[in-house]
């Protein structure tokens, strides 16, 4: 087991050099110069080249690509992730104080996901053919193909805007404000978790609905044991391997979809800040952001890997 989560662990990092390879070059090849925007919000409009020269020399970006990614790796494994070319605030700060808000609300998306989700697929699996089964069965397919920004705007329109129950903008932490915290996450929350709430129903009603046909399972409904017992205790674990590893898929799909989430209700969280740098080429800021939510991301995935040996096993790593 040491030997598989060393191994993995360096893939990860792998990985994670090839994402920061990527996103260093895909950003640098977008078209417009970020110094021109840097001049425009400090009002500086009337400089000259040479003036704007010493700019680009102070930000670092008359260096080649090569150096400057050189560079912008030895700081960022040292925790550095540089500062913003607009804003020039530090990058780790700005991640370090939204981090914790799209982790927050993507973390009760995902938790609300499972409990909703997988026990509405064994339901539609254990009621196949039935009323309820053809409900959640047309429930899913429903909720795999609501676009998020659609759905945010239709929450804002009735619960905000006509029945005025809900606020449709901002974020309150908990810790001071909890119950404003809670009507301000409701929306978006619903927004983050219905999606993978359909694909739960869809893929736990397939996987359970395979299981069922194994001979072991034929062997405990043989020998008299409850229908409920035969599903939690034999059917469900085995069942939950395929969901388990969507689930791993999903959150990134979470974290991803709090970018047009995060944009729709103005919460000032990880998605709002990558949409931020991308659209004033802040190179640093996108930059920051990918390389902490693909770690988020490829670390998750190595717990859901993990969790395999205690759904089923046979499963061991050597």
């Amino acid at each position: 087991m040491h030997t598989y989560i060393i191994r993995r662990l360096f893939q990860i990092l792998l990985v994670l050099l090839l994402v920061s390879i990527v996103v260093f070059l895909m950003v640098r090849i977008l078209p417009g110069d970020p110094i021109l925007l840097y001049m425009t919000q400090q009002n500086m409009e009337i400089l000259n080249k040479e003036q704007i020269d010493v700019i680009r020399h102070d930000l670092g970006l008359d260096r080649n690509l090569a150096v400057q990614y050189v560079d912008w790796l030895s700081h960022a494994l040292r925790g550095d992730l540089g500062k913003s070319i607009i804003s020039r605030s530090d990058v780790s700060d700005e991640i370090a104080r939204r981090l914790p808000i799209t982790m927050y609300l993507s973390g009760i998306a995902f938790i609300i996901s499972i409990i909703i989700g997988i026990p509405l697929g064994v339901i539609s699996a254990v009621r196949r053919g039935s009323w309820l089964d053809n409900v959640l069965t047309s429930i899913g397919n429903l909720g795999i193909t609501v676009p998020a920004f659609w759905l945010g705007i239709l929450l804002i329109y009735l619960f905000g805007m006509k029945l005025n129950w809900l606020p449709i903008f901002g974020f309150t932490s908990p810790f001071v404000d909890f119950g404003m915290s809670i009507k301000q996450t409701i929306l978006p929350v619903i927004c983050l978790a219905v999606p993978p709430i359909a694909t739960d129903i869809r893929m736990t009603r397939s996987s359970i609905l395979e299981v069922m046909r194994q001979d072991y399972i034929r062997t405990a409904w043989s020998k008299g044991l409850k229908e409920r017992f035969v599903i939690i205790r034999h059917a469900l674990k085995n069942g939950l391997i395929p969901v388990v590893t969507m689930k791993g898929m999903g959150l990134a799909h979470i974290v991803g979809g709090s970018v047009i989430v995060e944009t729709v209700f103005s919460i000032t969280g990880m998605g709002r800040l990558a949409v931020e740098g991308l659209f004033s080429q802040d190179y640093t800021i996108v930059q920051g952001v990918m390389l902490v939510t693909g770690a988020v991301v490829l670390l998750v995935n190595l717990l859901v890997d993990l969790s395999y040996a205690w759904l089923d096993p046979r499963i061991r790593y050597s």
